[in-house]
């Protein structure tokens, strides 16, 4: 059974032209990683705030372990939301901030504070009991809004951007340390962000969402090597995918596939000439800009991600040839920007 559940949840707020959520339906497995991922005003977070009763859908259904929860208020619905900002009480420290559930509930000092050192054990954060929240670093604080969320012991955790507010840095370290402590939880949990890295990287499977409507439900690899849409393709990877006119359509090719025919490409169907304009050197890769020359994609511009070891070298105005992969290929409507060839099928 799944542990959370939404049927056609829909919220449309007054004197808007859109719906921030419009008709979603999805379901997650148990003990699973689900990301909700968009740009933002995509509707993820409303779609979390419903989930978690903190908004009233417009209409459509919400079920926690299979029960019909609208009406249900959040401490009712047996979930523990960690939001952006922490909220931790500064005048408190973080044991007993992270007691404080269980305190609001009238559970016995005594049994807080072992469920509170619990909870503590588990994030590494026993030698930081006594402190402040102003004496932590935001890796530790972020630990805190977790353990405070854990003790309650939910059967959903509900994530909202917990890593924003962290440096690139410990963002990553935070980002691995969130990921297994969810694994050894196994407690199903849904998480929202922008950040595709953080989607690719934590999620079991990913909701792309755009406008307040569900574009693709997939694992990491089905949502980035076979995009349902337009969208899709060009909102996950960096750089995105290139979509090229086509007489039969749009071509969909990502910038690793773009490859320079020098040293490999010897299986591939398709032969380009791309003018370059510019490269960016990036450790690891290069991103080559320029624009094709000749048909079929003659004036349009195009991008690809070579390996920093590739020993050819892209000055700006040259002219190389390029291959792309038959098996790479994606084609998508040109109206309807929907997927007609994605991997595995015509």
């Amino acid at each position: 059974m799944a542990i959370l559940e939404t049927r056609n949840l829909t919220k449309i707020y007054p004197r808007a032209d859109i719906g921030a959520v419009a008709d979603v339906t999805l379901a997650t497995r148990e003990g699973e990683f689900l990301v909700l991922l968009g740009p933002s005003g995509s509707g993820k977070t409303t779609l979390l705030r419903m989930i978690a009763g903190l908004e009233t859908p417009t209409s459509g259904e919400i079920r926690i372990g299979g029960e019909v929860v609208n009406d249900r208020t959040p401490r009712e619905r047996g979930i523990a939301m960690v939001f952006q900002s922490y909220a931790l009480y500064p005048h408190l420290t973080v044991l007993e901030n992270i007691e404080f559930p269980l305190k609001a509930r009238g559970v016995p000092k005594a049994a807080r504070i072992e469920k509170a050192g619990w909870a503590a054990g588990l994030l590494g954060l026993v030698a930081l009991l006594e402190r402040k929240p102003r004496q932590l670093s935001g890796g530790e604080r972020q630990r805190v809004a977790l353990a405070r969320a854990i003790v309650r012991e939910p059967s959903l955790f509900l994530l909202d951007e917990p890593l924003s507010n962290l440096d690139a840095k410990l963002r990553a370290t935070a980002r691995e340390e969130l990921e297994q402590f969810q694994k050894r939880m196994g407690t199903t949990t849904v998480y929202v962000t922008h950040d595709q890295v953080e989607a690719m990287a934590m999620g079991d499977r990913i909701v792309v969402m755009n406008l307040g409507r569900v574009r693709q439900i997939g694992t990491p690899a089905e949502v980035y090597d076979d995009p349902a849409d337009t969208f899709v393709a060009t909102f996950l990877g960096s750089p995105p995918m290139n979509l090229l006119e086509a007489p039969d359509g749009v071509i969909g090719v990502r910038p690793e596939h773009l490859m320079p025919a020098e040293g490999g490409g010897r299986d591939a169907s398709r032969r380009v000439a791309l003018r370059v304009s510019h490269e960016e050197y990036l450790g690891a890769e290069r991103i080559v800009y320029g624009a094709f020359e000749g048909p079929p994609f003659a004036g349009q511009r195009g991008v690809s991600r070579v390996a920093s070891t590739h020993a050819v070298h892209f000055a700006p105005g040259s002219v190389h040839e390029f291959v792309i992969p038959e098996r790479h290929v994606r084609t998508f409507d040109r109206q309807t920007g929907l997927a007609t060839r994605r991997a595995g099928r015509a």
